[in-house]
């Protein structure tokens, strides 16, 4: 086994472990991150509806142009700001937080911490 596949079993066995225990609902979606080596993706979702209630990320059109040139941590806490206004716009104010089986320091507590700042609860 490569290297790179003992890593993403590592964080696959991490993702199903944080599953068991989180999920969204309605009232409390969750808020799941995804981050590759160049983007980081997060995502508001309604797990009893099976919806995505709120989507931004790096790549997003609103965003693309304002975060180039930006160091990596700070165009993820720039994603959370956004998020959390998207998810504000859609009536939610409270989510649960799913790292998605990555190790919470870095981009990953920099999108969080935006996300906070623009006013989620989680």
């Amino acid at each position: 086994m490569s290297k790179a596949n003992i890593r993403l079993a590592a964080r696959q066995r991490r993702q199903a472990r944080v599953r068991k225990k989180v999920s969204g609902t309605g009232a409390r979606p969750r808020l799941c991150v995804y981050r590759s080596a160049a983007h980081i993706y997060a995502q508001v979702i309604d797990d009893e509806k099976g919806a995505t209630l709120a989507a931004v990320s790096t790549l997003s059109p609103d965003l693309k142009e304002s975060l180039a040139g930006l160091p990596k941590a700070e165009a993820a806490r720039r994603v959370g700001q956004a998020v959390a206004e998207a998810a504000r716009k859609a009536g939610l104010n409270q989510v649960v937080f799913d790292r998605n089986g990555f190790l919470y320091h870095g981009r990953i507590k920099a999108l969080s911490e935006g996300a906070r700042e623009g006013g989620l609860d989680f």
